[in-house]
């Protein structure tokens, strides 16, 4: 989970970590009573989770009511590459000696922490890495031992950080590591890590996302999603309890188990077409989580078919049936299904479907019969 930076901010200010004071607003009143607040000059941002906002006209000082006004008009609502500017963050403005690049990264192949700094900050740093790798100081850390202060001392000499600056930029770089740890993080980046004219280290912005499977052991930070960058249907899929990725195919796909659904991915585009979504209902659907999933998938308005793909063990067969009567009865769905039941109870399945009679449904016995006939009615549609 992306978090936006006003809240990486938030989450960087309980680990100690030296941030510029600001407040976040969604109206422009409420940036102007923030901005007379912090006081002037001081930066209105906008709250998306990409980066060079400030290229894009994102980011703007103000130096009196009258233009953080004017900035927090023009941002709020703004459109960057696609996402939709609805919080703005009012900043104080910092006075900047220098600008470093820090980040704590999970390094899947070392399986350990990544610790990088660098003294190029402000800069997109993939093009540092691409131009000038040496440029970029790195550390892999171990667990077990954790980030030691000589960790950040040497970090510190590598990149070539100002002398007087070294010892500062190791504890920061300790503190982030500790916030990485402590909040079961994936990333955590500074670009800019900026030096003020009296040396101090403070972080002017902040990337975190968050390990989504440790939310549940983090609740507040589970409240921190930025639900207006989420897709509708993964969030109609989530807020049902449904495994659901979308996709940009236009064949809604319906499984009970991940490998499952991913070969029928897999057979379906082998076949010809192109899947919508992956959606899981996992094992032992009941009717009304069928009933749940067909929603989600008719949601997405570039379905023309669906497929249904269910073997049954802890799934039961007729109940999938079931909840797919229920959901035409609900749903009133215009697009053809394909329906393959097999396992637990599957005769019966077939049997409440045969006797239901629903319009547009259609039932194969094997998964390929089924990824055929689907490709063929959603090309037909």
């Amino acid at each position: 989970m992306d978090l936006l930076e006003y809240q990486g901010k938030q989450l960087f200010a309980r680990h100690g970590i030296p941030v510029p004071s600001g407040k976040p607003a969604g109206t422009v009143e409420e940036a102007v009573a923030a901005a007379d607040e912090i006081g002037y000059p001081c930066a209105v941002k906008a709250q998306v989770q990409i980066g060079g906002r400030g290229k894009l006209g994102g980011i703007k000082i103000a130096n009196n009511q009258a233009e953080a006004r004017q900035h927090a008009e023009a941002i709020l609502g703004m459109d960057i590459r696609g996402l939709t500017v609805f919080e703005v963050w009012i900043e104080g403005a910092s006075q900047i000696a220098s600008e470093y690049y820090a980040s704590v990264v999970f390094d899947r192949g070392a399986k350990a922490p990544l610790v990088m700094l660098s003294t190029k900050g402000g800069m997109d740093i993939e093009a540092v890495a691409d131009e000038d790798p040496d440029a970029i100081a790195r550390l892999h850390v171990d667990p077990l031992l954790g980030f030691q202060d000589f960790h950040g001392r040497r970090l510190a000499y590598e990149a070539g950080v100002d002398a007087d600056v070294v010892r500062p930029i190791g504890a920061m770089l300790k503190k982030l590591y500790n916030a990485f740890i402590a909040e079961e993080a994936t990333l955590v980046e500074v670009n800019p890590l900026i030096i003020t004219p009296e040396r101090e280290v403070k972080a002017l912005d902040a990337k975190v996302t968050l390990d989504n499977n440790a939310l549940f052991r983090h609740p507040e930070n589970a409240e921190l999603r930025d639900r207006s960058a989420e897709d509708p249907q993964e969030r109609m899929a989530k807020e049902r309890g449904l495994t659901y990725v979308k996709l940009d195919g236009n064949i809604g796909i319906l499984g009970n188990g991940a490998g499952l659904v991913m070969s029928t991915l897999d057979v379906v585009k082998g076949a010809g077409g192109e899947p919508a979504n992956f959606l899981d209902a996992g094992g032992g659907s009941k009717a009304d989580a069928i009933t749940s999933a067909v929603e989600v998938i008719l949601s997405d308005s570039k379905v023309t078919a669906v497929l249904f793909n269910i073997f049954g063990g802890i799934t039961r067969c007729d109940e999938v049936a079931r909840g797919l009567i229920e959901a035409f009865s609900q749903l009133n769905p215009s697009v053809p299904f394909v329906v393959r039941l097999d396992g637990t109870n599957d005769v019966e399945g077939r049997r409440i479907l045969a006797e239901a009679n629903l319009p547009n449904v259609y039932t194969e016995a094997t998964m390929d019969g089924a990824a055929a006939r689907v490709v063929e009615l959603a090309k037909a549609a």
